[in-house]
């Protein structure tokens, strides 16, 4: 049994059931209706649904059952039965009416287990004390804790490391590691005496990673996982990146850094675009006045102070202390807002999309399939820090990406652990 807020997050959960039988009320239909006008990711949602349901219906009655692809079936059902009393909750008359298809569900067929797949945890609740089995929607979720990192500790003898600082490479021992993970080879009796290295499946090594001496933009790694972030971000190779880590380890400046060096001063990219989907931290403002320049600048203020700090690291006197609204003159720099992105072709353009943890796995492949020719994308968040409210740590489109884009050669990660903005962010990061 579907709710309204499932077939919203995901239009393709249909089929995601295998041989089971899906059960749609009727009454998710009719609020999938009044989304279809939207002119938002929950519109063109609904919109989806509505065409696949109606594909589906000309194979058949639906309120009959409709054959799936992998075997299950589709039902579209309604029910007469109404909830009273403790059962009955006021306001809520879709969520009620939902309940009774699945009591109906229950006393058709008492030896077949009736499931309600909702998001919404209240009426999980619900359901559960009326008898009836609810789960959270979990396709794509992935435990946080067993994330792809992007690196390995690997423990050697001192004179291993020592080979690797005087011929470049190591054989690759282990031919199981994904494309562009980072090795941390260390020194079992000496934990100081360490390298920092990349696995190459083409050539089978351990290989050193980039090092840039001036640093991107005046930005130099103070850590490890920065040292990987940045090879990943200045390898034209590598077409997507993402960072993943908690307040304050560097993921959108470093992101920025590399876009504006490889836009401005190797000339690999026409420009640095820079992205970020709205969703307000506490209270919404509510609409704003002026331009759409005007409206954005609140949301997109991270990035503005991001840029503006670069600038005044930048090792160029003609640019230091210059505003970044002179890169946005010069065409260097675009800002925009995710709503704009759907249905363009982005080429030769380095891309940043700042707090991906907000977006859905479905808005992410809208994003990603954006990307034309000669074009790179780097998602950065932190998945313990999710506006959007029916999102979580563990199916946001941020993990969702990391986890699919593992095995391939064209994309690579980093979960990025220290906080290096002030003591105090680092604190507030780990305690609060």
């Amino acid at each position: 049994m579907l709710d309204t807020n499932v077939l919203l997050h995901d239009p393709g959960c249909i089929f995601a059931f295998e041989d089971n039988t899906v059960v749609i009320p009727i009454y998710v239909i009719q609020e999938i209706d009044r989304f279809k006008r939207e002119l938002s990711e929950l519109g063109r949602s609904a919109r989806e649904v509505s065409r696949t349901l109606d594909t589906l219906r000309q194979e058949g009655p639906i309120a009959t059952g409709v054959a799936l692809r992998d075997g299950g079936r589709l039902y579209v059902a309604f029910s007469s039965r109404h909830l009273t009393g403790a059962e009955s909750h006021e306001g809520e008359r879709v969520d009620d009416r939902i309940l009774a298809v699945c009591l109906d569900a229950k006393e058709e067929d008492p030896e077949s287990p009736v499931v309600l797949v909702t998001k919404d945890i209240n009426l999980r609740i619900r359901a559960n004390a009326l008898g009836i089995d609810a789960e959270d929607y979990d396709h794509d979720r992935v435990e946080i804790n067993e994330l792809y990192t992007g690196m390995v500790d690997v423990e050697m003898a001192g004179e291993e490391i020592d080979l690797f600082y005087s011929q470049g490479w190591l054989p690759l021992a282990d031919l199981y590691h994904p494309p562009n993970e980072f090795v941390h080879l260390k020194n079992h009796a000496n934990p100081s005496h360490s390298a920092l290295g990349k696995v190459s499946l083409d050539q089978g090594r351990i290989v050193p990673i980039g090092r840039v001496k001036e640093g991107v933009w005046g930005v130099r790694p103070r850590n490890k996982e920065q040292s990987f972030a940045i090879d990943l971000l200045l390898n034209d190779n590598i077409k997507l990146v993402t960072l993943v880590g908690k307040a304050g380890t560097g993921k959108t400046l470093l992101a920025i850094a590399a876009g504006l060096h490889k836009a401005t001063e190797e000339g690999v990219y026409q420009r640095i675009l820079v992205s970020r989907p709205i969703f307000p931290l506490g209270k919404d403002l509510g609409y704003l006045p002026g331009t759409v320049e005007e409206k954005l600048s609140p949301w997109m203020q991270p990035i503005f102070d991001n840029v503006e700090f670069l600038m005044g690291l930048s090792n160029d006197e003609k640019r230091r202390g210059r505003s970044y609204r002179e890169l946005v003159d010069l065409g260097i720099l675009q800002i925009e807002p995710l709503t704009y992105i759907r249905g363009r072709s982005i080429p030769n353009q380095f891309m940043v999309v700042d707090e991906a943890q907000n977006l859905t796995p479905h808005e992410v492949k809208t994003i990603v399939s954006r990307a034309g020719e000669g074009t790179k994308i780097v998602l950065t968040g932190d998945p313990y820090q999710i506006d959007n409210p029916y999102m979580d740590a563990t199916n946001n489109g941020l993990v969702h990406v990391v986890n699919r884009f593992r095995p391939e050669r064209i994309a690579g990660h980093v979960t990025l652990l220290k906080g290096e903005r002030s003591e105090l962010a680092e604190l507030a990061a780990n305690l609060l």
